[in-house]
């Protein structure tokens, strides 16, 4: 009997085999195709031990079955449903609706599976071996599950539309010839991504994708020492919360619930860059606990990243970059022990509005961190930092910040300005402690006292003076426009033409710091 002939009646073709044969009647009937041996020593889809002919269907007459197979028996769904089949040959549905749905579960592959173009409804391949998933521009109504497998030389889903969620929980992926494990540029998921607890052996790429809901790495493993990134996502959209975060290990729970006490976890770790540049978040990206390990010339990479949390709560990079230039977040929510040291931060153009510190992280620390973004003197960060602090209401601390930034200023100005910086900063503390000014003009004005009570002081015009006063002298002198009728009534002469001279112009540098710190305030209030 040829292939075709009879199927509408529901007549087994000739040239099947027993498991064919086998696999066809559980077809009709939608039930399950089970092979396996009940050893799961020799059921291991990974493991060596041969499956032979009584355990093999072609590949073939798997794709006869999806895509024009026979009808279902009476009250029955067709349905392909197997478990612990080996399938030769490459399963190539290529361009193919398949309407019937599909589920493999500890199934082994001898060759690649071909689903470019293809159209499912849903599609679920679990704990199977699989040399190679070719799967750019498939389309599918449901899910597509592959949890559990092993990909021997990569994925590929480029451009690839899944109805509603892609599951790659637990699975281990190889690069290909182009050192991908899993390329899927483009690739649209209507809701959750989740890949908890996959190990990727080369470059995950995900460069413009979109996710409808979130993306789960929880516990992943990203390991790529052949090129620079180990995860490759610019211009990713994520319509809830990227999850770098750990995984409860051995216990059955519900996808991305807290594990709970007592539970082994296994954190996200990454060895490879990390390039998240332009991506959009709208929940959050949340960091905790992820470990990151770079080469210097490697970075985690989120230039102009957009989310309203940022979560950094991993572990302080021991090598690499972590760059945040132009990203835009409102609150930070991070730890002193989470940041990399000088010269391996760059925050240039980095915003955020609320600063939400888990554990100690003191203002000494925090300008620590704004020291180690600033290689060359750069006043953005500082003034970002001081504008959150003051929206927060530590006007204090945001006073130091700014005179944090004055200092760091200074040290790139030439000897000349740099000296009277020093002066500046010993005197006044740049004008960011009025305080200090008015102790100055305070102890300045006992001083003159002492000195001008020995001072010789003839009239201008004898006869038309008031009695001379030192201390009221030495104040007419130190405030600039209020005029207490002392100056310019008493000739001096010599050296003490010199200091009158010299505490006028100290009156007038103290005054207007007193005064402009007196306006910041009042502004503030």
């Amino acid at each position: 009997m040829t292939e075709g002939a009879g199927l509408r009646a529901g007549d087994l073709p000739d040239d099947l085999t027993a498991a064919e044969a086998g696999m066809w009647q559980a077809f009709r009937n939608g039930s399950v195709y089970d092979l396996s041996s009940g050893d799961t020593v020799v059921d291991d889809p990974h493991g060596g031990h041969p499956w032979g002919p009584e355990r093999t269907v072609r590949a073939r007459i798997v794709c006869w079955l999806l895509l024009d197979g026979p009808p279902a028996l009476a009250g029955r769904v067709p349905s392909l449903k197997l478990r612990g089949v080996q399938i030769s040959g490459s399963l190539d549905l290529a361009g193919g609706t398949v309407t019937p749905y599909v589920e493999m579960r500890g199934c082994r592959f001898e060759r690649d599976v071909l689903l470019p173009e293809a159209h499912f409804t849903t599609m679920r391949m679990v704990d199977c071996a699989v040399p190679r998933l070719e799967a750019a521009r498939v389309h599918t109504e449901g899910d597509l599950h592959l949890p559990r497998c092993r990909f021997h030389n990569g994925i590929r889903l480029t451009d690839a539309h899944i109805g509603t969620d892609l599951l790659l929980n637990q699975a281990i992926v190889y690069r290909d010839r182009s050192g991908r494990s899993i390329a899927a540029d483009g690739m649209t998921v209507g809701q959750d991504l989740q890949a908890e607890l996959l190990e990727s052996h080369g470059e995950l790429s995900l460069r413009s994708a979109k996710i409808g809901v979130s993306l789960s790495l929880r516990g992943a493993r990203l390991a790529n020492p052949y090129t620079r990134l180990a995860l490759n996502a610019p211009q990713l959209t994520v319509g809830r919360t990227l999850y770098l975060t750990p995984a409860g290990v051995g216990a059955s729970m519900l996808s991305g619930a807290t594990p709970a006490r007592g539970t082994r976890i296994q954190r996200f770790e990454c060895q490879g860059g990390v390039r998240l540049d332009d991506g959009r978040f709208e929940d959050a990206v949340d960091l905790e606990r992820a470990r990151f390990n770079f080469t210097d010339d490697q970075e985690l990479s989120l230039r102009r990243v957009q989310t309203p949390e940022l979560r950094f709560l991993g572990e302080r990079p021991q090598r690499g970059k972590v760059v945040l230039s132009g990203a835009r977040v409102v609150n930070l929510v991070d730890r002193a022990s989470a940041w990399p040291g000088p010269g391996n931060l760059h925050m240039g153009g980095f915003s955020y509005e609320n600063l939400v510190p888990q554990g100690p992280f003191p203002l000494t620390e925090r300008l620590d961190w704004v020291t180690a973004a600033t290689a060359e003197y750069n006043p953005e960060p500082y003034e970002r930092l001081a504008s959150v602090l003051r929206s927060g209401g530590e006007d204090e601390d945001a006073r130091e910040v700014l005179l944090a930034k004055q200092r760091r200023r200074r040290e790139s100005l030439p000897l000349a300005a740099k000296f009277w910086g020093y002066v500046q900063d010993w005197t006044v503390a740049y004008g960011y402690r009025p305080g200090r000014a008015a102790v100055w003009m305070a102890v300045l004005w006992a001083a003159g006292s002492l000195a001008f009570a020995h001072a010789s002081h003839p009239p201008v015009q004898s006869g038309e003076h008031p009695p001379w006063n030192p201390a009221l002298f030495a104040l007419d002198l130190l405030l600039p426009v209020i005029d207490l009728g002392q100056v310019g009534v008493w000739r001096l002469h010599g050296g003490w033409q010199w200091l009158s001279a010299a505490m006028i112009l100290l009156g007038w540098i103290l005054a207007t710091t007193v005064a402009a710190g007196a306006t910041r305030l009042l502004r503030r209030n």
